[in-house]
């Protein structure tokens, strides 16, 4: 099923500076984020290459997950440059040559209530196998995705320049309707109607060889929308963000989504109406091509968006 993640387990998970076994990796019913949502996270892919596996953008995603702590107030345990290393020797620890690595600081157990001032704060920091977020044919071939029937929450609402765990559970109803009515996907509307993004993932679309994306005034601001962007520059196409409705949408000649797990996947139908000629387009699968050439190591020009694991 496309977006189901089913674990393949590890041997260790990092928590709080130790590796510990995964099986033992526990923490307490009563802890603070498992009921009010109160965590802070970030979805990272390790990379096979030739010269061993690479953290794609570490460093940008693990500074976008203190600044998420920060927005909910979150006084991390550890220093960004703790965490960094972390991800590379969960990767290390675990024998790795690729996978998914997710980081996670939250309030942990101690204290119940809404107020947060005294609760103490934990970390840990999880990796697996994990292979296309939305399957390898929605890779190759495309997704079917719909406008979903729940909105994109409002900026002074949600928070939506943290990536929170509560912030979540509207993207967890509009995948499951998704799924429940026969599509891969859900895309979001903002509350004044316009194209936000979907579920887990930002959005672009294609018309007349502009690549167009929403602002992300109501949206993640998402590190893999930013590398393809930057990769968009380089070749020469055109680029815009602004505000569009699902009417422009329906008319796009190409539209793909962008994230850490679900990477470059193109749409190929919205809403049963077939985007385009109903295949991944030519400025979908050149960035595509491009963006899994970078992150495999093999555009030199781009190595700076690498950290290489030491085994």
């Amino acid at each position: 099923m496309a977006g189901v993640c089913f674990l393949e387990e590890t041997e260790f998970i990092w928590m709080n500076g130790k590796m510990v076994p995964w099986k033992e990796s526990k923490i307490h019913v009563l802890t603070h984020t498992l009921h009010y949502g109160s965590g802070v996270f970030e979805g990272i892919r390790c990379y096979e290459t030739d010269k061993g596996p690479a953290i794609f953008r570490l460093k940008d995603h693990i500074k976008r997950l203190m600044q998420s702590a920060e927005i909910i107030r979150i006084k991390p345990n550890f220093a960004e440059a703790d965490y960094e290393k972390a991800c590379l020797d969960i990767i290390s620890e675990n024998k790795m040559a690729s996978g998914y690595i997710r980081p996670i600081i939250y309030f942990g157990y101690g204290q119940m209530g809404l107020a947060t001032g005294k609760c103490i704060v934990d970390s840990a920091i999880a990796a697996w196998p994990w292979g296309s977020y939305l399957g390898e044919d929605g890779i190759k071939n495309g997704i079917r995705a719909k406008i979903s029937r729940y909105t994109r929450q409002h900026a002074h609402e949600s928070l939506s320049k943290a990536k929170t765990t509560g912030n979540y559970f509207n993207s967890t109803l509009a995948k499951m309707d998704a799924l429940e009515t026969g599509f891969d996907e859900a895309i979001f509307l903002d509350p004044n109607g316009f194209v936000s993004e979907c579920s887990g993932e930002n959005l672009f679309m294609v018309k007349n060889n502009i690549l167009i994306t929403p602002t992300t005034q109501n949206a993640l601001v998402g590190i893999t929308r930013d590398s393809i962007m930057q990769v968009a520059k380089d070749e020469g196409i055109k680029i815009k963000e602004e505000k569009f409705t699902k009417e422009q949408l329906y008319d796009a000649d190409e539209v793909f989504l962008t994230g850490t797990a679900a990477e470059v996947t193109p749409i190929r139908e919205i809403d049963n109406k077939k985007i385009g000629i109903g295949k991944p387009g030519p400025i979908t699968k050149k960035l595509q091509s491009k963006f899994f050439d970078i992150v495999h190591g093999k555009v030199p020009e781009y190595n700076k968006w690498l950290d290489y694991v030491k085994q």
